[in-house]
C-alpha cells in the first residue's frame, strides 16, 4: 500500500535517499498534467502502482476528472485546480507548487508509456515482495490450528500474483534473477524435528511391513544426513526383503558409509532400539515438517529477489516459479499422504436366469 508523504517541495527534497521509481512517478505525472489526453497512451497502472499516497491521489484525479480542452488547458489553469482540489481529498498535504514542481521535472511528457511500464514494474516488484511476506508469516506462525492448510493457501495466493505479474512480463527463456540464495533460517529449532525422526526410524524398523504406506516419504524431508541415511538403510533393507533389526540396519549403515561421517555405533542401536508409536503418524510429522520448511525457504527466497532492484519482472516471475514448483512437489506429496483411502467397490448384484418364455421355447424348437 502507498505510504504517506507531505508533498511539500522541502518535504520531496528530505526524502533520503529517493528511490528512482520516486522520480519516475513524477515524470509520469508530469506528463500527464502537462497534456492529460496522454493518459489514453499509459495502461497497465492504477492508482495502487505508486509509491506514496500523494503520487496515488494525484494520478486518481488525472485519471477520473473529464479531461480539459487542449487549447483551454494551454491558456489557464483551471483543470489544474481541479486536479488539485480532488487529489486533497485523499492527500491533504497537496499543494500548487508541488504539481508545478512535477511538470518541471518530466524530461519528456510523450515518454509517459515508458514511465508507466516503469512504475508498474515496481509495483510488480512490491507486490511480490507483500505477498512472500505473508507467506513467511503464516508459516513462522505457531499459533495456527492447521499451519499446513494455511500455508498451502498463501502460496497459492503468491502463485496467483505471480501469475498476473507473467501476464504482463512474460518470462524470457534462460533469465534467471542474480540474486544469491539465503542462508537457511537460523532461527528453527530442530529438537523436536530430530526426536520424531528418530521415533519415526525406531519405529520403521521395530515394523518394517508399515514403509509400504510411506512411500511419499523421502530422504530430503529429514533435518539430519544421519537420519536420511539411515532411513535409506531401513528401506532397503525391506525392499530387499531381508531380515530388518538394530543389528542389520548398523551393518547397512557401515557399508553404505554413514559410519566414517560421524556416525557413532552404539548411538545408532540406541536409536533405533526405542520404538513409539507408528510409521505412518511419524512418517507424516516429518513430511509436514518438510512442507513448513519447503515454503520457510521459498518465501525467503522470493522476497529476496524481488527486494533485489536489479532483477527485472521477467527474472522475478523465473525466480518465483521455480520456488513455488518445490512448494508444489511437496504439496503433492501432502495430499497423497492425507488423502483418505478409496472406497472398497461394491459387489455386483447376482442376476438369476429366469423361466424361458413360451417365445423362447417355439425358437428353441
Amino acid at each position: 500500500m502507498p505510504h504517506d508523504l507531505e508533498p511539500d517541495e522541502d518535504d520531496v527534497d528530505g526524502i533520503a535517499p529517493p528511490q528512482p521509481v520516486f522520480h519516475v512517478e513524477q515524470a509520469l505525472l508530469g506528463a500527464l498534467l502537462l497534456d492529460p489526453h496522454r493518459l489514453d497512451d499509459v495502461n497497465g497502472i492504477t492508482a495502487d502502482s505508486f509509491s506514496t499516497a500523494a503520487h496515488a491521489a494525484v494520478y486518481t484525479a488525472i485519471s477520473t476528472l473529464p479531461r480539459p480542452d487542449p487549447a483551454e488547458h494551454a491558456k489557464n489553469t483551471k483543470w489544474l485546480d481541479r486536479v488539485l482540489a480532488t487529489g486533497r481529498e485523499q492527500a491533504r498535504g497537496l499543494t500548487v507548487s508541488y504539481l508545478h514542481h512535477l511538470i518541471q521535472v518530466c524530461p519528456w511528457p510523450r515518454h509517459a508509456p515508458a514511465y508507466a511500464r516503469m512504475v508498474e514494474a515496481e509495483h510488480a516488484r512490491r507486490r511480490l515482495r507483500t505477498s512472500a511476506d505473508h507467506l513467511l508469516h503464516t508459516v513462522q506462525d505457531v499459533s495456527l490450528p492447521h499451519p499446513v492448510q494455511a500455508v498451502l493457501a498463501e502460496a497459492g495466493v503468491l502463485a496467483a500474483v505471480v501469475e498476473d505479474i507473467a501476464v504482463r512480463f512474460p518470462p524470457r527463456a534462460g533469465v534467471l534473477p542474480r540474486t544469491p540464495t539465503p542462508p537457511p533460517n537460523a532461527a528453527i529449532d530442530y529438537a523436536e524435528a530430530v526426536e520424531e525422526e528418530q521415533l519415526l526410524l525406531a519405529a520403521a524398523t521395530a515394523c518394517p511391513a508399515g514403509i509400504d504406506s510411506v512411500r511419499w516419504l523421502t530422504v530430503g524431508d529429514f533435518t539430519r544426513p544421519l537420519h536420511a541415511g539411515l532411513w535409506q538403510c531401513v528401506t532397503a533393507l525391506a525392499r530387499r526383503a531381508e531380515p530388518v533389526d538394530p543389528v542389520t540396519v548398523l551393518w547397512e549403515a557401515q557399508q553404505r558409509g554413514l559410519l566414517q561421517r560421524g556416525g557413532d555405533p552404539g548411538e545408532v542401536l540406541r536409536l533405533l532400539a526405542e520404538p513409539a508409536g507408528s510409521v505412518e503418524h511419524w512418517a507424516e510429522r516429518a513430511l509436514q515438517r518438510s512442507l513448513l520448511a519447503t515454503a520457510d525457504h521459498a518465501a525467503r527466497q522470493i522476497a529476496a529477489c524481488a527486494g533485489d532492484p536489479t532483477n527485472s519482472p521477467f527474472q522475478l516471475v523465473v525466480g518465483a516459479r521455480r520456488s513455488l514448483a518445490d512448494i508444489d512437489a511437496v504439496r503433492a506429496r501432502w495430499q497423497h499422504a492425507t488423502a483418505p483411502p478409496p472406497p472398497r467397490p461394491r459387489p455386483a448384484p447376482t442376476i438369476r436366469a429366469g423361466p424361458p418364455t413360451a417365445k423362447a421355447a417355439r425358437a428353441t424348437r
